[in-house]
Formats: structure tokens, C-alpha cells, sequence
């Protein structure tokens, strides 16, 4: 049942997952609190490890989770399950593409979902800092203060330097001002 159990819960990930990974995190943690697969602190070090991994973060957080429940067959159940609407929603894209996009309605659709998966990743930044920096029993003055640094950084070094600043050197600052931090 659990194999049943993990290409069920992932298709629904892989099915209502619009926006990308960051849009999907909110669903995966649905999905898996509910079939009780991990707890909320394991789903919260999942996050960050499939975000520090390479590859997609939903393929990443399916694989793991399914390798977890059911091994190397739960880890393969998972991802397809997983990837399996996207591969035939872009198959079935390819073919009516040219005729989708013209579509005035089509295009009143992407309209209206752009704002809603900006809300739904920035909801899931809000709580993933709050999961972070305020725990069950006390505030985590040490991720405060990293979370701080590392938004700082975010925001004021395009300003400085009048460039973006590379994901990679972030996860670097990170890791070296969390090892510094937490040893």
C-alpha cells in the first residue's frame, strides 16, 4: 500500500504544482504531514537540503521521501509520480502550442496564476524563516541573525555593486557564516 500511497501523494504534487519548486513546497508538506511520511522539523531539513542539492527540489524532496518509505522502488515511485504530469503536460503542449498561446483566454490564465504563485513563494519564505527563527520553545537568536545578515546581503550588495549577487556565493556565505554560527 505504500508504493499505492507515495505515486498517489506525489501525482497530486506533480498535478497541482504550478510555479515551480517553490510553489510545490507548500503541497509536498501537505501531502507528506499527511500521510504522516515525515515530521514537520524532517520536512523543514528536507527544504534546505534539496535547495542546497543539485537538481529540482521537487524531484530531490520525491526521491527522498520515497526512498525513505519504501526504499529504492519507493524512491523510483515517487519521482515518476512526481514528474509524470509535467513530462505529459509538455508533451501535450508541444502539440498545441502555436494555437494555445494565441488563445486570449489561455493567456488571461497565466495572467491570473503569475500573482498567485509570487504569493504562494513568498508565503512559503515567511514560513519557512518563522520555522526557522522562532521554534516551538524559543526564538533561534543565531538564525535571526543569519537570516538578517544573509537578507542584508541580498538587498543591499545589487545596490553597492550595482550587480546581482550569484545563488552560489549566497550558499557559500551561508554555510560559512552557519558553520561559524552553530560550532
Amino acid at each position: 500500500m505504500t508504493y499505492l500511497e507515495l505515486l498517489v501523494g506525489f501525482l497530486e504534487v506533480g498535478c497541482f504544482a504550478f510555479g515551480g519548486a517553490y510553489g510545490a513546497i507548500p503541497l509536498i508538506r501537505d501531502v507528506v504531514l499527511r500521510y504522516g511520511w515525515l515530521t514537520q522539523e524532517e520536512i523543514t531539513y528536507l527544504i534546505a537540503v534539496s535547495e542546497s542539492t543539485p537538481g529540482p527540489i521537487m524531484v530531490n524532496m520525491a526521491t527522498y521521501v520515497g526512498s525513505k518509505q519504501g526504499g529504492l522502488l519507493g524512491a523510483l515511485i515517487a519521482t515518476t509520480g512526481v514528474i509524470l504530469p509535467s513530462f505529459i503536460i509538455i508533451l501535450l503542449l508541444t502539440v498545441i502550442l502555436k494555437t494555445a498561446l494565441k488563445n486570449k483566454q489561455v493567456n488571461s490564465f497565466l495572467e491570473g496564476v503569475t500573482p498567485c504563485i509570487i504569493g504562494i513563494v513568498f508565503a512559503t519564505g515567511i514560513t519557512m524563516v518563522l520555522e526557522n527563527c522562532i521554534g516551538t520553545v524559543a526564538i533561534d537568536g543565531k538564525a535571526l541573525v543569519l537570516t538578517f545578515i544573509l537578507g542584508g546581503i541580498s538587498v543591499f550588495y545589487p545596490k553597492a555593486k550595482k550587480k546581482k549577487i550569484s545563488p552560489i556565493s549566497l550558499i557559500v556565505i551561508a554555510a560559512v557564516l552557519g558553520v561559524v554560527m552553530y560550532s
